[in-house]
């Protein structure tokens, strides 16, 4: 089907209770996030800011402030990368759509084309062969990689690293971004499902679980994931598994080092934090996860949601403590640049309100090729062989809903 939009002579038009997030994401160049029906998809157009760092972040912010002044009905959209030496890139759309509690608005600049809808394209399955997929760095490369973290970890340099690996992908056909994301959200519709521009014709495709913050006037939350175990086959083994991940010591360790960094990020932002005295389980189609809600009433001048994401970002869910000598040793021992994957990806409006969620469960798509990513926490008492084992069950949750893109 295709299907205009009404044109947009600027300003907000409402689109109505049942309006898919997804029929207007356009492709490569386009920005989607959508965790059930609720988010933001937007076009290629609009002016642009970059910088690099916490500073660049607040200073973005402002860039981005500045902007929606003029437009004030208008969302900034955006990528952080993981590692702060990376440019961030924010962007003031032309045209978007945000759905929220129950209804859909376009947002757009007067005289912006409308978007075109569209229904994401299914493919037949297909099974990828081993010799198009790579592992970098190779299996036992990766698990050398977490046996000097440990080392590292027991002589006390730090207390955690995550350390991540990808698989890339020669598909022999073109992989359309819509048609995965699409996949997704289906296999894991508590996710937020998301695409993201990397390049002219590249994008980061995934679903992640993993709330970094969301900012609603003075009020912030947060939920922060680590520690981890399989879903079971059965009821039983499934139960089975999340109680073990309850009673793991060297989870509820990693998950409390995480718990430990942004209670200190948020308690300097909040005059009142609250967050869940023990951790709770994280139901996904494929992993069980240790989770922790935090709730705060920001002081004010309340910072805005990008501010907030330059001092929490990235946490130790996805880098490791302390941060510094955590980034030092990813730098040492990844075998690629993550870019992209791990980064926080979301939106913020004129209010500095935005909702930020961590790039986790993706992939790199450019034409046939497909770079998939996943990582593993690494603190004492971790096993190589669990966190690869770990990494891989990841890697062949997402290739099975490649096939489809």
């Amino acid at each position: 089907m295709n299907d205009t939009a009404a044109a947009a002579g600027g300003g907000r038009e409402p689109l109505g209770e049942a309006f898919d997030l997804l029929a207007a994401y356009p492709g490569h160049g386009g920005f989607l996030i959508d965790r059930g029906g609720r988010g933001v998809v937007a076009g290629a157009g609009g002016p642009s800011g970059t910088d690099v760092g916490p500073a660049g972040l607040r200073r973005l912010s402002r860039w981005a402030l500045d902007r929606l002044q003029t437009r004030p009905e208008a969302v900034a959209v955006g990528i952080v990368p993981f590692d702060p030496a990376v440019h961030a890139t924010i962007r003031v759309p032309d045209v978007a759509i945000r759905r929220t509690e129950g209804r859909a608005e376009l947002l757009a600049a007067p005289g912006a084309s409308p978007p075109v809808l569209s229904r994401a394209p299914q493919r037949p399955a297909e099974a990828f062969t081993e010799l198009q997929l790579r592992p970098v760095p190779p299996p036992d490369g990766y698990a050398s990689a977490v046996r000097v973290a440990i080392d590292r970890i027991g002589s006390g340099d730090l207390s955690k690293v995550v350390l991540a690996r990808s698989v890339r992908v020669e598909a022999g056909r073109a992989l359309d971004p819509r048609a995965l994301v699409a996949r997704l959200r289906a296999v894991d519709p508590g996710s937020y499902a998301f695409a993201v521009p990397t390049g002219p014709a590249s994008s980061l495709v995934g679903a992640t679980p993993e709330l970094l913050l969301r900012r609603r006037g003075g009020v912030v939350e947060s939920r922060p994931l680590a520690g981890s175990a399989p879903r079971g086959g059965d009821r039983d083994s499934d139960r089975a598994h999340a109680q073990a991940l309850l009673e793991s010591a060297k989870d509820r360790e990693e998950h409390r080092l995480v718990v430990d960094a942004i209670a200190e990020v948020l308690g300097a932002m909040c005059e009142e934090l609250t967050w869940d005295p023990e951790p709770v389980l994280h139901e996904t189609a494929n992993v069980w996860h240790l989770a922790t809600g935090f709730r705060g009433v920001l002081r004010e001048p309340a910072p805005t949601a990008l501010q907030i994401v330059a001092e929490l970002h990235p946490t130790p869910a996805v880098g490791g403590t302390p941060r510094e000598d955590a980034l030092a040793l990813i730098r040492e021992l990844e075998s690629s640049d993550r870019g992209a994957y791990a980064g926080a990806i979301g939106w913020m409006d004129a209010r500095g309100d935005g909702e930020w969620a961590i790039a986790l469960r993706c992939a790199e798509l450019e034409g046939e090729r497909a770079t998939l990513y996943a990582g593993a926490g690494i603190v004492m008492g971790s096993l190589p062989e669990r966190e690869l084992d770990e990494t891989e069950r990841k890697f062949r949750a997402f290739l099975d809903a490649l096939r489809w893109g």
